[in-house]
């Protein structure tokens, strides 16, 4: 039996430090839509062009230029990459102003399920069988959202948060594929991908000062930060490991935009929330206690194999 060495344990606990991080900044991302009070594209089309202003401007400012050959090398994957982040974006949007928040974030949280279905087709990747397990109750919960929505208008925002889930299970497990790509570019160029998406339909001119505040504190610092975090997170944890951290999300999301516009969680989407967060807690209990378990037994005269 092989047994984890002591740094394979403290790269998971990066790997975790850093999702956690990136998803609880990522928290207020349906908040931050809400407050901004603008149509769904004009919020994609600001929100694309700042991410991709306050990016570029770290890579230029921050000495980043070495990058470039890096980059030259393995562009049609940085392409990939940043399209899927976008369209991902944009879905995210959409899908938080078609139906409530609460079941946009708690719909995304199975993207565990396609980030573990990905891992193992892409990159042949063993899935633990606690993580199975996991994925296999959040998607009772979520079963039990879309349950909640049936004959209701929510039904098309719903969907969209679906596709959402699916695509960002795929844009995980690429990402830990091709873990040796910077992370910033991606993230800078899919703000672009937005911009350009949002363009035909979205009206950025004129905007209150508050709704600018608002667009900027999301496009310049919050989606930036956290898709940088959520990233760079894959290097250290398999993609299904790092969309189970969502979950963060599906209980803070509707916490802030209930605190701060009152908007009420339907009682379905309760139910399907407590499920899927049993489901998250028990999973990574299990992994943190496990590589513990295997350093602990190896003792100072069994070294560990690699």
């Amino acid at each position: 039996m092989s047994l984890q060495p002591p740094s394979a344990n403290v790269e998971h606990r990066q790997g975790i430090v850093l999702a956690a991080s990136g998803v609880l900044v990522l928290s207020f991302d349906a908040l931050l839509v809400r407050l901004a009070g603008v149509d769904p594209w004009t919020v994609i089309f600001w929100r694309g062009m700042l991410m991709a202003l306050s990016l570029s401007a770290i890579l230029l400012l921050g000495g980043k230029l070495q990058l470039l050959p890096l980059l030259r090398r393995h562009w049609p994957c940085i392409l990939l990459l940043a399209t899927l982040y976008g369209i991902n974006g944009t879905l995210f949007v959409l899908s938080v102003s078609l139906t409530s928040v609460a079941n946009t974030v708690v719909i995304l949280s199975s993207s565990a399920f396609f980030a573990a279905f990905f891992s193992w087709v892409l990159l042949r990747e063993r899935v633990q069988r606690r993580t199975w397990a996991a994925i296999g109750v959040s998607l009772a919960g979520v079963l039990t959202v879309f349950a909640g929505s049936l004959g209701l208008e929510s039904w098309l925002g719903d969907l969209l948060a679906l596709i959402l889930a699916l695509s960002m299970g795929l844009v995980l497990s690429l990402m830990r594929r091709f873990n040796q790509i910077p992370r910033m570019p991606i993230v800078a160029l899919s703000g672009l991908v937005m911009m350009t998406l949002a363009l035909p339909y979205s009206t950025p001119l004129p905007l209150a000062a508050n709704q600018f505040g608002w667009l900027a504190l999301m496009g310049l610092v919050q989606i930036p930060l956290a898709s940088v975090l959520i990233m760079s997170a894959t290097r250290h944890l398999s993609s299904p490991e790092v969309s189970l951290f969502l979950l963060i999300e599906t209980v803070l999301g509707p916490i802030w935009v209930w605190a701060a516009l009152n908007e009420q969680v339907p009682p379905m989407t309760l139910v399907g929330g407590f499920i899927i967060l049993a489901a998250i807690g028990v999973h990574s209990w299990l992994s943190l206690r496990e590589p513990n378990r295997a350093f602990a037994e190896s003792g100072p005269e069994n070294e560990p194999t690699v």
